[in-house]
């Protein structure tokens, strides 16, 4: 075996990103899948409605909006899940 110099004892360097604020990477994936924010706000607006809607006592209305959070919740875990996908594809 050839003698060369010892391997370094301290971590390995890795190569410098500038650094990403919130704001700056959520407009970035927001950008880059726009159906995510858009489901959670769908979400968040029907759970709101329906909860103003439990606390009038409109026991019929409330649990429409309850369905209607159910079918949003799942359209943005789809969106997320046709995200994560295309992302994946687009690696490739």
């Amino acid at each position: 075996m050839a003698a060369g110099p010892p391997p370094p004892l301290g971590p390995p360097a890795f190569p410098a990103f500038p650094e990403e604020g919130f704001g700056e990477k959520f407009l970035r994936k927001t950008r880059e899948n726009p159906l995510v924010p858009l489901g959670c706000l769908c979400t968040v607006g029907v759970l709101t409605y329906g909860l103003i809607s439990f606390k009038r006592g409109n026991t019929r209305q409330s649990q429409l909006m309850m369905r209607a959070r159910i079918l949003a919740q799942g359209f943005t875990f789809a969106a997320l899940l046709g995200g994560m996908a295309v992302t994946a594809l687009k690696s490739r």
